[in-house]
């Protein structure tokens, strides 16, 4: 009698919309902080722009590792960011431990399967997610308290047991993200090994230096993603610093992309000034 009568009032009170409430603990004055994040949304979908610009108007950069740069500049999956940093480290891997076949081997038509590959593999892995949350009965609360809709925050205000989105997410993640961290770090292993084989200084800075803006981008995207799961998947009540990380995770890399090649690649350089000096020349 009491399951039935708990049962609907479950039903009754099913919850069918949610609402985000923005910035935790700053409810009153988080609409100052619209500005400066719109700022680097702007920032961030300018610098790529020039990005993919750079690369179509400069054939000198008709190369792999741009390619790639510039899918990494327009991709919309988190596991798309990690897979096309996955194939980055590949094209790396193959250019300095088999530079004589690296023509033969990072193909266009590579490039094309790879990038496909990662989107189906994307697509495909964030299926079971909202799946499993149209299961889960929601009949109290509907506020989040994040400024994204994120599928853990969502799960959290469930009634029922929400354990199996909780593990199908961590073992998604592991699978995805982890294992292209697997796989990225075993790359640069192997590159690692045959650099320190090389005799040359110049060279072993040279080989290294190609490297190192790939490397910047990696630990700042992994570290993020670290801190951003972990307290997702901890049962604690969220806080402002872990959802402006959240955030920022979504601003910051996109925007840090063209200044860190920019800064550590000559030749994007060169092709950043031939565009903004052909653009002055138009206006």
């Amino acid at each position: 009698m009491s399951s039935s009568l708990q049962g609907s009032n479950s039903s009754k009170f099913q919850v069918s919309e949610f609402i985000l409430l923005g910035f935790p603990g700053i409810h009153s004055w988080q609409h100052w902080l619209s500005l400066p994040l719109a700022l680097l949304y702007l920032s961030a979908m300018s610098a790529n722009l020039l990005i993919l610009t750079t690369i179509s108007q400069d054939p000198s950069l008709k190369q792999p590792m741009y390619l790639f740069l510039g899918i990494l500049a327009i991709h919309c999956f988190v596991g798309m960011e990690s897979g096309i940093f996955l194939c980055m480290a590949f094209d790396r891997y193959v250019a300095i431990c088999h530079p004589l076949r690296y023509p033969s081997i990072v193909t266009n038509s590579l490039i094309f399967k790879a990038t496909l590959f990662m989107v189906l593999r994307n697509g495909l892995l964030v299926i079971p997610v909202p799946v499993l949350a149209a299961q889960r009965n929601y009949c109290s609360q509907n506020e989040i308290d994040h400024c994204l809709c994120s599928n853990l925050g969502v799960t959290r205000l469930a009634c029922d047991d929400r354990r199996p989105n909780s593990i199908c997410q961590l073992v998604l993640a592991w699978v995805g993200m982890g294992g292209d961290l697997s796989l990225i770090m075993l790359s640069y292993a192997l590159i690692l090994r045959s650099v320190l084989r090389i005799n040359s200084s110049e060279a072993v800075s040279k080989t290294l230096s190609t490297c190192s803006s790939h490397l910047i981008l990696i630990f700042f995207f992994y570290t993020v993603v670290v801190v951003i799961s972990v307290t997702h998947l901890a049962e604690t009540k969220a806080t402002f610093i872990p959802v402006l990380l959240n955030v920022l995770h979504n601003i910051i890399p996109p925007s840090l992309n063209p200044i860190v090649y920019a800064l550590r690649t000559k030749e994007l350089r060169v092709g950043f000034r031939k565009v903004l000096r052909w653009a002055s020349q138009k206006k």
